[in-house]
């Protein structure tokens, strides 16, 4: 075990180089190139530290590891932080993703990039702080504090109506994060404190439980999004730079599915198996409804926004299962829609870049002109539509598994909107890779450069990679996993004995 304070280092590394970032004149000829350089080294240098602290994980031990606690304010509220086996895959996810976003900027950003590449930067503290808090006021500081750069990401470096995007995008998310605020509030009130390793352990009433899981649901599922609280996505993703567009898609998305583990299922699981029903039905309806709205979308960045909300559907449905395979699939899949989604819209940039189109009509024949990208782009759709061999199968069958130990009917209609992730992801690549070159501003379009091959195929060969061989990511899950199911299942046992058995299933065999 590392004696170092690894998570604070991960959380704050990024602000070191905002403050070399704001040391650099970037009005001299080198300056963007500086700008640039240092801002991929810090990203890089984090990376190589959450490695790190993943080596020295002990994957066999359920419990919160490389944890801080330090005094902050002088009425039980503590900075403190830790991770286990669900948080510690998600904090990795960031780190990883964060090189791409700023090697996808190094061509696109041409006004602001010293504020641009800060921006980013606090997002990172941001985002990895979501992950590592063990204090419920320093969750929901680290939680809503990435709206704002965000905000300004999408407001300032957007397209044509990013003002509309960016408003709705903060007023969505912030009104649903109000109720989870009031409720951290009555939580404090009733408990005396915000830790949250004390109150997984702490017996709320039911009735209590009930109230504050609707406040907390309020906020998750307008982040995560869920049907009807979702329409600001897609508007968000539009408007979005290419970067912002991947870290929306590939992380803050799983900052709620997060959420819906860590505090829906380990304070609230009486309200969590209460509540479970009606979680099985937004999501089906999520699932086929952004389904059927991607499929006439004109827009790519806007289908596969809407693909998004489909397959964070299946993320909701497997979380509140309760079983192992349900719990496990929702947390693979959201490492592999992070990845599968992120590379989905760095492609997208990819052609953007040189048309300044995102308009799947203007598009055909690709494949002509740039093979190695059609290649990239085929992977990518194949594990969104989550074909076997791709990270994408792997997570949803295993949600598929578990939903159908719950509910047969709730199955067979998560089922169609496979089928239906199929014709909208195919129709786009058909429309876009296939067909004759006849554009005539496509005749000269280039192939994938260097800088966009380094940024592409370590995202498709994590896709494959993990489709074939996804045992690492189960290794580290199932520990923490089973230790959540089995303190729900006792919590649930006790207060309705007669019912918690046909939702509370753990299967530990595959």
């Amino acid at each position: 075990m590392l004696s170092l304070p690894i998570l604070s280092i991960i959380i704050f590394l990024p602000l070191v180089g905002v403050a070399l970032l704001s040391l650099i004149n970037s009005t001299t000829a080198n300056g963007e190139r500086n700008l640039k350089q240092t801002a991929l080294w810090v990203v890089c240098l984090n990376f190589i530290v959450s490695i790190a602290m993943l080596i020295n994980f002990d994957q066999s031990d359920p419990n919160f590891q490389f944890t801080e606690s330090y005094f902050w304010l002088n009425s039980g509220i503590s900075y403190h932080l830790g991770v286990d086996g669900i948080s510690i895959l998600l904090i990795i996810l960031t780190t990883f993703l964060m090189p791409f976003c700023i090697l996808a900027s190094f061509e696109s950003i041409k006004v602001s990039l010293k504020e641009y590449l800060i921006a980013f930067l606090i997002l990172e503290t941001l985002m990895i702080g979501v992950f590592c808090s063990l204090d419920l006021v320093l969750f929901y500081l680290f939680f809503e504090g990435g709206l704002i750069p965000m905000f300004l990401i999408i407001g300032i470096w957007g397209g044509e109506r990013r003002v509309y995007a960016t408003f709705k995008f903060f007023l969505f998310t912030l009104a649903g994060s109000v109720f989870m605020l009031l409720a951290i509030i009555a939580i404090y009130m009733e408990t005396g404190t915000t830790n949250i390793t004390y109150l997984l352990q702490f017996d709320l009433a039911p009735s209590l439980q009930y109230i504050f899981w609707l406040a907390f649901f309020a906020s998750f599922a307008v982040k995560i999004p869920m049907w009807p609280v979702h329409t600001w996505l897609p508007d968000a993703h539009v408007e979005a730079p290419t970067a912002g567009s991947v870290i929306l898609a590939g992380v803050l998305l799983k900052m709620a599915g997060y959420g819906f583990i860590r505090f829906s299922l380990g304070i609230f699981p009486i309200a969590s198996s209460y509540f479970a029903p009606f979680i099985f039905t937004l999501s089906i309806i999520a699932i086929i409804y952004a389904s059927l709205v991607a499929l006439v979308q004109t827009d790519m960045k806007k289908l596969i926004a809407y693909s998004s909300v489909a397959h964070m559907g299946f993320v909701t449905l497997g979380i509140f299962t309760f079983t192992l395979q349900g719990i496990e699939g929702a947390i693979i899949q959201m490492l592999s829609h992070g990845i599968i989604s992120a590379a989905l819209f760095l492609c997208v940039g990819v052609v953007y870049d040189r048309i300044h189109t995102r308009e799947i009509d203007r598009y055909g024949g690709l494949v002509n002109r740039m093979p190695i990208y059609a290649f990239a782009f085929m992977i990518f759709i194949m594990g969104s539509i989550g074909l076997p061999g791709t990270s994408g199968f792997v997570g949803e069958f295993l949600v598929l598994l578990s939903i159908f130990s719950v509910n047969t009917y709730f199955a067979v209609f998560a089922t169609s909107g496979v089928v239906l992730a199929a014709a909208y992801s195919l129709w786009l690549y058909r429309k876009v890779i296939f067909g004759s070159l006849i554009k005539d501003d496509l005749q000269d379009i280039l192939d994938l450069s260097y800088r966009e091959i380094i940024i592409l195929f370590p995202l498709a060969f994590l896709t494959i990679f993990f489709g074939f061989y996804p045992q690492p990511l189960i290794d580290i899950i199932e520990p923490s996993t089973i230790q959540l199911i089995t303190n729900i299942a006792n919590d649930v046992a006790i207060a309705e004995p007669a019912s918690y058995e046909p939702v509370i299933k753990m299967e530990s065999e595959y």
